[in-house]
């Protein structure tokens, strides 16, 4: 007999979706479910606080997946399957798109992301809106992950903060470990799905830049942000992907050629894994996870993996201290652009946002260092944005992961916890992170797995066949468990 509360908690997208395409569960009553765990678990003093709102139309989705099954239609592996997004995605069900900012808390978006659209195309249903990280972020540099000022304070399912850096999509992160529902929709601009997945013990996602459209979300850095899937297994991030990816003449940057070489591995045998040292993994904070880091790579070579070892970026040293003004400039152009067209809550502008912080400090705790910083930057046309951008570039990305594995002859990039963060994030390249198990302080260890621009499904394919081998959750505190 199916055992209905571990499918649904801690099972894949994947086998949730033939369970409902199979007919031993509704989409309607799947959908309930994770409804009423949301209203049991989510709010109130011990509550995780992942999830803002909750979608009014997630049961007339699912009444309506369980009709097109009935009736012989099937869309897909995700037909019925629910799902929550992050509330920086816009959709059209009712529902807030703050940013997490206190200031658009009430912002009712005019029309949907493309990659709602194609989810829904799919066959999915939308549960609701997770809390982030306020404005993916990039308000205050003191201020932690955990917080918004529209959504308050969200927790770790495996009793931990997220503390200063942890990624904006701590909601989605929290929301799939948690059980809240089968996979999530985050967003990244440099670790902001990867470093949540690592710190909560899921699997997470972001594509090259350019092959998700970002149409319909409030943006951060348009020259690195890209929506991704976090999910339990890196077959769900796959499918996920395979859904919500593709050109969309709404972002220009979907129509670039993306026709990257996409073989499928059953196994790491012969597989070239090159593993940057140099102010990457050497970057490590304790002693225990290079050794964990160490012994996970021992393994991966017994399994048939070829490590290369060191396979270092040339320009890792001066990426590492490399500091730019990209990602104030573009925040500020990109929100400005948005926020003058659709006037959310009477905001035109990041200097309204910010007057409407200064007149309501318990909004903003930590204050908004940042955000002041942004609207003093060069603009995008400045000749130091142009020369910040293209050197960033070439750091990471011509004198680094592409130098690296062409120099490794490497088939993949694998690094420890999120060492390899600005160095991915300022390239714009796929990273796919692999919860590993935990140290002895039972902090969350995990991998990220990267390579070219456009590899995406190479990258997933690799990610695939090492979770296979060193691939381990670790599952949420016991009050959790139904």
């Amino acid at each position: 007999m199916m055992d209905i509360s571990a499918l649904l908690t801690t099972g894949s997208a994947r086998a949730i979706g033939e369970a409902i395409a199979s007919g031993k569960l509704t989409s309607v009553d799947v959908t309930q479910w994770y409804l009423d765990r949301i209203k049991r678990h989510n709010n109130g003093a011990n509550g995780l606080n992942c999830v803002r709102s909750v979608s009014s139309l997630a049961l007339e989705e699912a009444k309506q997946a369980d009709a097109e099954l009935a009736a012989g239609r099937v869309r897909g592996p995700l037909h019925g399957v629910p799902y929550l997004v992050k509330d920086n995605v816009f959709t059209t069900d009712g529902s807030f798109a703050s940013a997490g900012a206190a200031a658009l808390a009430e912002f009712v978006p005019p029309y949907e992301a493309t990659l709602i659209t194609r989810l829904r195309e799919a066959g999915a249903v939308l549960l609701g809106k997770t809390n982030l990280t306020e404005f993916a972020d990039f308000v205050a540099d003191i201020m932690p992950s955990e917080f918004s000022g529209a959504g308050g304070v969200v927790r770790n399912p495996l009793g931990r903060q997220y503390g200063r850096g942890q990624g904006s999509s701590v909601g989605s992160a929290s929301a799939v470990a948690a059980g809240f529902c089968a996979f999530a929709i985050g967003s990244e601009t440099q670790n902001s799905i990867q470093a949540p997945a690592v710190h909560t013990s899921v699997v997470g996602f972001k594509p090259t830049v350019g092959q998700v459209s970002r149409h319909g979300l409030i943006p951060l850095v348009p020259s690195q942000d890209s929506p991704g899937p976090l999910a339990r297994t890196v077959d769900d991030a796959l499918m996920i992907f395979q859904a919500i990816a593709g050109p969309d003449i709404n972002d220009t940057a979907t129509l670039a050629d993306f026709s990257g070489d996409a073989r499928k591995v059953e196994d790491l045998h012969g597989m070239r894994i090159g593993v940057p040292r140099r102010f990457i993994a050497d970057n490590l904070a304790t002693h225990e996870h290079q050794t964990m880091f160490n012994d996970l790579l021992n393994t991966l070579s017994r399994a048939g993996a070829v490590i290369v070892d060191h396979c270092d970026l040339p320009a890792a040293e001066e990426l590492n201290a490399v500091r730019s003004c990209v990602f104030r400039s573009e925040f500020h152009e990109s929100l400005n652009v948005l926020l003058a067209r659709l006037q959310p809550c009477g905001m035109t502008s990041m200097r309204d946002i910010i007057e409407w912080n200064n007149a309501r400090p318990e909004a903003i705790p930590y204050g908004q260092s940042l955000l002041e910083a942004a609207v003093e930057t060069p603009g995008v046309c400045s000749a130091q944005y142009l020369h910040d951008r293209r050197h960033d570039v070439a750091l990471s990305l011509y004198n680094g992961i592409l130098a690296a594995l062409e120099q490794g002859c490497a088939d993949i990039l694998l690094s420890p916890m999120t060492v390899a963060a600005k160095c991915t994030g300022k390239a714009g390249v796929p990273v796919v992170a692999i919860p590993a198990g935990a140290d002895t302080e039972g902090v969350p260890f995990g991998v990220t797995v990267y390579g070219a621009p456009g590899d995406d499904l190479a990258v997933l394919y690799a990610a695939q066949a090492i979770e296979r081998v060193i691939g381990q959750r670790v599952l949420p505190n016991a009050w959790l468990a139904e």
